[in-house]
């Protein structure tokens, strides 16, 4: 590469760089679909299953800080967040 010109090695990366869009292999979708299904099945049970087994108001508020800490956390790292 170093015994090269500048208009050779030019020539030799688009012809690297040409096709490359095509061959790369894009998964189906389907796979991911039904990963949501189930983790949505799954997230539906263990939080009927934490709800059912709350007792007072100090477990409520324990879950609640959580709730409120995850959402933050989701705000803090949105790739959307100006700033």
């Amino acid at each position: 590469m170093s015994n090269m010109t500048v208009n050779q090695r030019n020539q030799d990366d688009r012809a690297t760089y040409a096709g490359s869009a095509e061959r790369i292999r894009h998964g189906s979708e389907r796979g991911a679909s039904v990963f949501n299904v189930i983790a949505v099945v799954v997230a539906a049970a263990l939080c009927y299953g934490a709800v059912s087994l709350i007792d007072g108001w100090s477990q409520w508020l324990v879950l609640g800080v959580i709730i409120l800490t995850t959402v933050g956390l989701m705000i803090a790292v949105s790739p959307n967040r100006r700033g």
